[in-house]
């Protein structure tokens, strides 16, 4: 659906109500405040089940990854009085190895998930909370992302949409493909001018 230039499509609405499903839940379970879930809910949250379900698995290993570092974060604030110093210091060192982790079992596009899971939750567990707090922060995570899984099982999005789709997505592909030879190229000249001007 179309008023002038802006477009309503079927993933902004799947969206919408996802987020507004978060925070249903929420209150009905009084799980306190639906944040980390409605995140999860419109990171995973994709134009169709097929790839909702692939980006979930990767959302979800993602913020196993996170919601763990998290925890470990959570433990060793705990043995320290200067929290502000073992933020400035930990959590940095925890974001690499979130990455070196992620990277390391191929789960690429599983990192900013990771990353975002793991300082959400690090950063929102208020002074004096326990060990479960920080543990139901991570099952909000997988709450939202199994939410947006859900929405796209039972909405499946129209043809011509799923053809609009396709058209979008092959049309950033060929953007993606057109930077990437030019840096190719880019490449392959500093590669021959390094040949013909040894040192």
């Amino acid at each position: 659906m179309y008023f002038g230039r802006f477009r309503i499509g079927m993933r902004t609405m799947k969206t919408a109500l996802a987020v507004m499903l978060c925070i249903l839940l929420f209150e009905i379970l009084d799980r306190g405040v639906p944040l980390i879930a409605a995140l999860s809910a419109v990171f995973s949250l994709r134009q169709d089940l097929t790839t909702t379900v692939s980006f979930g698995r990767s959302r979800i290993l993602g913020n196993t990854i996170g919601g763990a570092a998290a925890i470990f974060y959570f433990f060793i604030k705990q043995y320290f009085r200067q929290d502000f110093l073992v933020e400035l210091f930990i959590l940095p060192i925890l974001v690499a190895v979130v990455i070196i982790i992620s990277d390391g079992i191929n789960n690429n596009t599983g990192i900013v998930a990771a990353i975002a899971t793991m300082l959400l939750i690090a950063l929102s567990v208020p002074q004096g909370e326990s060990f479960l707090y920080a543990v139901q922060r991570v099952i909000d995570t997988f709450i939202g992302t199994f939410i947006a899984i859900s929405i796209n099982f039972v909405i499946r999005p129209p043809e011509q949409e799923k053809e609009q789709q396709i058209t979008e997505d092959l049309e950033e592909l060929k953007k993606k493909k057109t930077e990437l030879e030019s840096m190719l190229s880019e490449i392959q000249k500093k590669i021959e001018k390094s040949e013909d001007d040894p040192l």
